[in-house]
């Protein structure tokens, strides 16, 4: 039996979940989720708590048990508050700015990239060297996220490239001088 899946997920003020063949559905203040819940699974309110429960003892019930509890609460917490991803650009004369629902980068090519914002997720940018992807999907907001970073990863001699906010890069070190030893 999963220690995470027996974790009770506190329901806040203003969010409703319903379970109904098969499918969960979280409404709160920011939107609507919802997700197919395959398997022996069963979901159950208990209060203003929401319990997920393994209905028999199979290894593939168990491994689905932890996960449906951390993406419940992963939608719980989307529709009450949301989630952000910061990003960087570092590189000399690189920036980035929005333009409608689009994100514009200038990382270093010969032009623009331009990136759409998927239905769901918001672009913001506090400064030219800042990208924040906000939305109600923690999955949908990871993965935009992610698609940003692979446009220009951060390289390993001087460390130009897009990267998460906080995130460290290892430096490697450049070539020594021409001097053989003989």
């Amino acid at each position: 039996m999963s220690r995470i899946g027996k974790m009770p997920i506190a329901i806040p003020a203003g969010v409703t979940v319903v379970f109904n063949n098969g499918v969960v559905t979280v409404k709160g203040a920011k939107g609507e989720l919802s997700r197919e819940v395959v398997g022996n699974i069963d979901i159950v309110t208990e209060g203003n708590e929401l319990l997920v429960k393994a209905l028999d003892n199979r290894a593939d019930t168990n491994a689905k048990h932890g996960l449906y509890r951390a993406l419940l609460a992963g939608m719980v917490k989307g529709v009450s508050e949301g989630f952000v991803r910061a990003l960087e650009v570092k590189g000399v004369g690189w920036k980035a700015q929005v333009q409608g629902n689009k994100l514009v980068l200038n990382v270093g090519f010969s032009h623009p990239v331009e990136m759409i914002a998927p239905e769901g997720i918001k672009f913001e940018c506090p400064t030219l060297t800042e990208v924040q992807v906000s939305g109600i999907s923690k999955e949908l907001v990871g993965q935009v996220a992610a698609n940003i970073r692979a446009i220009r990863v951060p390289e390993p001699y001087h460390g130009y490239g897009i990267r998460y906010k906080g995130e460290h890069v290892e430096h490697k070190e450049g070539k020594t001088s021409g001097k053989s030893k003989k």
